[in-house]
């Protein structure tokens, strides 16, 4: 990106615009859970159970079938606050030729006429500072992803060369530097990824302020398409793949220390968006007013080890990242690194966004089912961080493949499955038998594979 196109973006100018009369607010956003839940109810066992304080785990009604026939259960956090902050989102996408009309069920996509090429959507929404940015993304993110899909639908669709784009395909000037670069089809669907990431961001942006309202989420989205699983993530939910003989990471979690660099250069390059307030150098602890003078470990931007320095007075500043692990904080506010809206936010009692640090673009990861041997009980867990905060990736592994074997039968395992996670964050009663309670809201998928991704191949 140009030093032009962000300082226009993001960075004040002067003078400031003369006052404008006030815009009349719009309704705001609606609070909602997922419509594929409506009719569900409780799980038995939290109804049997009769705790007051016990939190119910619901999911869809025995007669509610998603995409491949996916599991999904959630439960609302421990009174950390009014309402569930997570969302949730699946179903089929109708990529077409032609620019579409009709906007069709905003949660559940139908077959549509003109249908050119299929794949289907799960997502997950984790939100912030309130639920309504999480809820517009789940309204939101699908059309602007078949938006982005249809726009590069015939390179999708190339026959030759095999795996890379014919140039008659994408761009009839170029098909030397089309195949020179080795841009295959799967870069099209990764690319319409990033875009319809930073569409939804701005749609959110846009409605979160003409109805007066803030909040951020994370988005964590798979896309099955001919005949592959695209996993795409800004923030901090995760996804994994779980086989017989194999845990594989689909996502990884951004956050402020696993993006140290990035951040860090931001602030190299435009400083001004720390207004004298932060120092972006990382140290091993908070310095005090002792250490002047001291020889302290520091690290930069371009550095992935450590050196020494003097410290000197503006290195006593708050840090740009503070905290270790899960306590770690960009600009001392946020978790999270990457993710949909924060538009308005600011650091406490400051004027500093934290909107030019966080991104909304996602990281993308592809998985080539064709490559795979797949087995009935290979699935893919997407959930919430709430799950992961008390659950290793191994540990779920185990419960997944204690619990599929035993219950081929159950057309409902998969739901089964995903509740059986959620209670097994919820104490000592839990099948972990490890105590950890997680009192966020936690949101899971379970998708199988086997049989399931050969719907998506063909168009």
């Amino acid at each position: 990106m140009s030093a032009g196109w962000f300082r226009r973006r993001f960075l004040p100018e002067a003078p400031l615009p003369a006052p404008q009369p006030p815009v009349p607010r719009a309704s705001p956003v609606p609070y909602r859970r997922p419509r594929f839940l409506r009719g569900s109810a409780s799980s038995p066992a939290d109804a049997a159970s009769g705790r007051r304080d016990c939190r119910p785990v619901r999911s869809p009604a025995r007669g509610r079938t998603l995409p491949w026939n996916a599991g999904y259960a959630e439960i609302i956090n421990a009174e950390k606050s009014e309402f569930n902050e997570d969302q949730a989102a699946c179903g089929k996408l109708c990529i077409r030729r032609c620019e579409f009309g009709v906007e069709e069920d905003q949660e559940w996509l139908s077959l549509c006429p003109g249908e050119f090429l299929t794949g289907h959507y799960w997502a997950l929404f984790d939100g912030h500072g309130g639920p309504a940015a999480a809820i517009l993304a789940a309204n939101t993110l699908h059309s602007c992803l078949r938006r982005q899909l249809e726009a590069v639908v015939e390179g999708l669709v190339a026959t030759q060369p095999p795996m890379h784009l014919s140039g008659c395909c994408v761009c009839t000037s170029d098909p030397q530097f089309v195949e020179e670069k080795g841009i295959r089809t799967e870069d099209l669907v990764i690319g319409a990824l990033e875009n319809a990431f930073q569409e939804c961001d701005d749609v959110i942006g846009r409605e979160l302020e003409a109805s007066g309202q803030v909040g951020g989420c994370t988005a964590l989205v798979a896309v099955s398409l001919q005949g592959k699983l695209y996993v795409a993530n800004a923030g901090d939910s995760r996804a994994i793949l779980v086989r017989r003989d194999e845990i594989r990471p689909l996502s990884s979690e951004l956050t402020p220390e696993t993006e140290r660099q990035r951040i860090q250069q931001l602030a190299f390059v435009y400083p001004e968006l720390l207004a004298g307030e932060f120092t972006r150098l990382e140290f091993p602890r908070r310095l005090k007013g002792d250490d002047l003078g001291q020889k302290v470990l520091f690290r930069d931007h371009h550095m992935n080890g450590w050196s020494y320095k003097r410290v000197e007075k503006p290195d006593l500043k708050y840090p740009l990242i503070h905290g270790q692990g899960r306590q770690a904080r960009l600009l001392g506010t946020l978790a999270v690194s990457r993710g949909l809206g924060d538009h308005q936010l600011r650091v406490l009692d400051t004027n500093i966004q934290l909107k030019p640090f966080l991104l909304s673009v996602p990281q993308v990861t592809v998985l080539d089912m064709d490559q795979l041997t797949l087995q009935e009980e290979d699935v893919v867990v997407m959930a919430t961080d709430g799950l992961w905060d008390v659950l290793s990736n191994e540990q779920v592994a185990r419960l997944v493949r204690s619990f599929l074997p035993g219950n081929r039968e159950d057309p409902h395992r998969f739901s089964e499955l995903a509740k059986m996670l959620i209670h097994s964050t919820q104490g000592k009663d839990s099948a972990t038998g490890d105590g950890q309670v997680s009192y966020d809201d936690v949101s899971v998928f379970v998708i199988p594979l086997f049989s399931q991704g050969r719907a998506d191949r063909g168009h």
